[in-house]
């Protein structure tokens, strides 16, 4: 049985806040991150809206996503509302629900699997053009009680049409009724042995302390909570020096992971605090890209691999770690692309970033669009296949596949000479072809 409960997608506490809601002291199985990762999802989906209504499929590559990639799943509806195609699950996701081998569409999904709570929710994106956040519990197929939050976002080919819906979900697993009732009788034991705390206070008004007046110890404060403020002093990094032309390659990574450790502790304090260390950041790109050994060396050192169609990420991820936030690190990223691109020198892009109009947040926004604005435009997939069927070579009756009943869905195409030819034919037991079939016969 699934509890539905509403999911506020700004809350940012721990995952499975409701734990005590669900089961009263029950223990449970953690297969979760500690901070609530439909947050970190709703962000990064809302980082990629630049100035479009939806974000773009293009943007979105989820096996690149190391925080909840594994996590996710990435449905295209162009086959149809009824059973989106799945084109990508990750690796979390298919070992919990079991799933072996590939699976096509949703409704190869197995029963009962966590996989198969989506087919409750994924309707209501289309419908409302916006995310859609979710949690529940259920008893999956191991009969194992699971609670269960997700979020759904919309994803556009043109902008206009909601044709891919990217799904993040986490979950945590409930110990075994038998678990928890041997754990409540340890419990119960423990407390029949406790030894009982003696306390100093008099049981009676008139006692051995009756006549002694002893003064309540204070409350204790609250410290003043400290206000950010961009008006405040910048982060002092000015005392550090920067590396020799001829030292290390290590030393320069030092530098800038020096100016990223102090702006992650106080982030909030200053801009140009900030953009001086994406500037360090980018001071050792230049140099790395001049030392391609000693550059190769520490990137194995640190387990990071560089992505073609974004190298600066690798930059990014050895500067400021790569546990990093994963929005920030593309931010970051397309600063230093945006610098490599001007061909801006050392210590130029820290400058560059303070005086461009709107800073980072703009300079992202407008790279973002000029890629989009750079980039091909995207074959219309019903405009191809029609081509395709234009041109199609004719089928021969007589060696159409049919159903138990006979029955088959065919393309038809006229020629020229008035004539009708078949040209394509949908597979036999396809879900879409019953759907034609239900459709003609009413």
């Amino acid at each position: 049985m699934d509890t539905l409960r509403g999911h506020d997608v700004a809350n940012d506490q721990d995952d499975f806040d409701y734990a005590e809601d669900a089961a009263i002291d029950a223990p449970l199985t953690v297969v979760s991150d500690e901070r609530r990762m439909q947050v970190r999802a709703y962000n990064y989906w809302a980082s990629l809206l630049g100035d479009r209504a939806l974000p773009s499929i293009e943007d979105l590559s989820p096996d690149q996503l190391e925080d909840f990639g594994p996590h996710s799943v990435l449905l295209d509806f162009s086959t149809g509302l009824d059973n989106p195609a799945i084109v990508y699950l990750g690796t979390a996701l298919r070992q919990e629900c079991e799933i072996e081998g590939n699976i096509s569409y949703i409704n190869d999904v197995p029963a009962r699997s966590l996989l198969s709570r989506l087919t409750d929710h994924y309707l209501q994106i289309v419908a409302n053009a916006a995310p859609i956040g979710f949690e529940a519990e259920f008893v999956n197929q191991r009969d194992a009680e699971i609670l269960y939050r997700g979020i759904l976002m919309p994803f556009s080919s043109d902008d206009e049409t909601i044709d891919f819906v990217f799904g993040v979900i986490n979950w945590k697993e409930l110990a075994s009724r038998d678990e928890r009732q041997a754990l409540e009788m340890e419990v119960s034991a423990a407390l029949a042995n406790a030894i009982p705390v003696r306390s100093d206070t008099p049981v009676w008004a008139d006692g051995p302390a009756g006549g002694e007046t002893v003064d309540p110890a204070p409350l204790p404060q609250p410290l003043p909570t400290p206000v950010a403020s961009f008006d405040e002093e910048p982060l002092d990094l000015s005392g550090m020096e920067s590396p020799t032309e001829d030292a290390p390659l290590a030393d320069w990574l030092a530098l800038a992971r020096d100016g990223a450790d102090q702006v992650r502790t106080s982030e909030a304090r200053s801009h140009a605090a900030l953009y001086r260390a994406i500037g360090l950041a980018y001071d050792f790109a230049l140099v790395a890209q001049a030392r391609p050994d000693d550059y190769a060396e520490l990137l194995a050192d640190c387990g990071i691999k560089v992505q073609a169609r974004s190298p600066m990420t690798a930059i990014i991820k050895l500067v400021f770690g790569a546990a990093y936030d994963k929005t920030r690190i593309t931010e970051y990223a397309t600063a230093l692309d945006h610098g490599w691109a001007l061909g801006l020198g050392v210590s130029m892009l820290a400058d560059h970033l303070s005086n461009y109009t709107g800073g980072l947040k703009a300079l992202v926004r407008d790279e973002r669009a000029l890629r989009r604005s750079e980039a091909p435009p995207r074959p219309d997939k019903r405009e191809s296949a029609r081509s395709a069927m234009k041109v199609a070579a004719a089928i021969d009756p007589q060696a159409l596949a049919t159903d138990a009943d006979g029955l088959a869905i065919v393309v038809a195409r006229r020629e020229a000479d008035g004539t009708v030819v078949l040209v394509a034919a949908l597979p036999e037991g396809s879900e879409l072809a019953q759907r034609v079939i239900l459709a003609a016969a009413r």
